[in-house]
């Protein structure tokens, strides 16, 4: 039996870009696809929110001048791009998806619905969040948080480039150790960038564990199935 049975699957944008460091690369997006369709099929209801960095990020475009919540703007489309890229990914798969905006932007996709969200899921459908909070100034980090605890999901499941949250960037510092758990308090205080500092403490606020781990094939699978493979921030 799964360890959660209602997930939210968080993605960067940049992820899907891969290599090309921009844009969607069709092999990555693929195998991210494959991956949520074999938890799917093993019973496990998935909500996904992904980041439209691969494609446009608001707080690069403001650093150029642009005004920041314009920049946010396109940063939201985004991520309904990256949306519909992979609800098109998961038909491939033969599993039923369906991409929610927080933006009205019908017919190219659903305006979002609480209520509606939970029962595609509960139906066994893949609920792609997107647009954000259809905010500026909110990272989809935030939106993830937002979502996870209206869709009533058991946790957070942020999928980044390291297996877990450690004392300092592995990649940077050799000597950095790993941690199994850690509270959320713990990662405010050290200031760990596991997610934006506001979606933290909306996680705190309501006991919405978050669980970090490496995105490469088969972790999604084991970490939501057996639990482990990262590190869960949790009260």
């Amino acid at each position: 039996m799964a360890k959660f049975k209602r997930v939210l699957l968080k993605l960067s944008g940049e992820a899907l870009a891969g290599a090309k460091g921009h844009g969607i690369d069709n092999d990555i997006l693929s195998d991210m696809a494959g991956e949520i369709a074999a938890i799917a099929r093993q019973g496990v209801q998935v909500a996904l929110v992904i980041g439209g960095g691969n494609l446009v990020r608001g707080i690069s475009a403001s650093a150029g001048g642009m005004n920041r919540a314009q920049g946010d703007a396109m940063g939201m489309l985004g991520t309904v791009m990256n949306g519909l890229a992979m609800q098109d990914a998961l038909d491939k798969q033969g599993m039923d998806s369906v991409v929610m905006s927080a933006i009205r932007m019908e017919p190219v996709c659903e305006f979002f619905d609480r209520r509606k969200a939970i029962k595609l899921l509960n139906a066994g459908s893949v609920v792609i969040f997107s647009a954000g909070t259809g905010n500026p100034f909110f990272t989809t980090d935030s939106c993830a948080a937002l979502r996870a605890i209206e869709s009533e999901c058991d946790v957070i499941m942020k999928a980044t480039k390291v297996d877990g949250i450690y004392t300092a960037d592995p990649v940077k510092d050799p000597s950095a150790t790993r941690f199994d758990d850690i509270t959320y308090q713990e990662v405010i205080a050290r200031g760990l960038k596991v997610m934006d500092t506001a979606a933290v403490a909306l996680c705190m606020e309501n006991n919405m564990p978050i669980f970090v781990f490496k995105m490469v094939k088969g972790n999604l699978t084991q970490a939501v199935i057996e639990g482990n493979l990262g590190t869960l921030v949790h009260c």
